[in-house]
């Protein structure tokens, strides 16, 4: 069956913000992925699945459901072969490796427990003393990125296991006193509507930056969107092609960014900037802080550049802060944007 293009990133007419905040994660999966606030139709849902045709490759096992990286994870693989008696398991023996682009694994809103974290086949391991394992969403998520849509309307106990393993880094199946651990290190992507509810506060705050975003104000712009999508629409593959060099060039700039990333350092003047956006609109625990840190390398490696320059750190604040605001009842986080805004232009002045 043929499989049609997905509209691609690169033709998304603007919404700036969230492309950039989307790149940057990609950059650097350590920033602990984005949150897009924003009414419907504003192209959330379109950006999240774009992403994975610019996402670089990693080195997988062959047919491995744990998304495990020969060289970095051997003894990890081993542990789990044996545990699950898997072939190979006795001598240690590694399958080959292969190569793959980073998937963008889509948990629907309402996905089951069992479904996101995985199962256990309790009866065999009674009967034959073997674990007997059904890997879930976040085994298929490890070292990619997890899409969650319409995040805010997750069930309860489902949030309570995102937060665990987006705290831990790692998943347990557990089931009548039989248990099962993988590695679970994934980019954590959520879209909401604010009119259909907000987040819990706790998982709020596991998203590395938040985006508010909304309909496009501009007629030309307006009009470039609904001509871009009909031309998709009627000629996907074609469409696709004409945008192919732009997401090329956009997935080498992408990688070179994560080969520079390392390499750059901010002074510690600019530390003092970011501790001080932090204090000036009342941020809770360091996270912001650190976050924000983050982003601002990112932001730099991404411009090409091994120093970070103030100019990133207001960009990354407004980026990192909006949803760590210290909030009044009833205050929105679309007014923690607009306090954030008014701070750094502040701050240039």
């Amino acid at each position: 069956m043929k499989i049609n293009p997905v509209y691609p990133f690169t033709a998304i007419v603007g919404q700036e913000k969230m492309k950039l905040a989307l790149i940057l994660n990609v950059i650097q999966p350590g920033l602990s992925g984005v949150l897009i606030r924003g009414e419907k139709g504003t192209a959330k849902s379109t950006a999240v699945r774009a992403l994975a045709d610019i996402l670089p490759e990693i080195d997988i096992f062959v047919d491995d459901p744990f998304q495990l990286a020969p060289g970095e994870e051997d003894d990890t693989y081993r542990e789990i072969a044996r545990a699950l008696n898997l072939p190979g398991a006795d001598n240690g023996h590694l399958p080959a490796a292969a190569r793959r682009k980073v998937r963008v694994v889509e948990l629907p809103v309402g996905a089951t427990e069992d479904r996101v974290v995985g199962s256990l086949d309790l009866e065999h391991a009674l009967k034959k003393g073997e674990k007997r394992v059904e890997p879930g969403l976040l085994a298929a998520a490890h070292r990619g990125i997890l899409y969650v849509d319409e995040v805010n309307l997750l069930d309860d106990h489902v949030v309570d296991v995102l937060l665990d393993s987006a705290a831990m880094g790692v998943n347990t199946i557990e089931r009548e006193g039989v248990s099962f651990s993988h590695p679970a290190r994934f980019t954590l992507v959520g879209t909401m509507n604010p009119e259909e509810g907000e987040l819990r506060p706790q998982l709020l705050d596991r998203f590395g930056l938040c985006v508010t975003i909304e309909g496009i104000a501009a007629a030309d712009d307006r009009v470039a969107v609904m001509e871009r999508r009909a031309a998709f629409d009627d000629d996907p593959d074609g469409f696709a092609g004409r945008w192919a060099a732009e997401s090329r060039a956009l997935a080498e700039r992408i990688l070179t960014a994560k080969r520079l990333y390392p390499r750059v350092t901010a002074a510690r003047e600019r530390l003092y900037e970011i501790a001080q956006y932090c204090l000036d609109v009342g941020v809770d625990g360091h996270r912001g802080d650190i976050v924000i840190l983050k982003t601002a390398k990112t932001l730099a490696a991404f411009e090409g550049r091994s120093e970070v320059l103030s100019e990133d750190i207001r960009t990354a604040a407004e980026l990192a802060l909006p949803h760590r605001v210290r909030r009044q009842p009833l205050m929105e986080i679309a007014d923690n944007v607009q306090a954030v805004r008014e701070r750094t232009k502040e701050r240039r002045i």
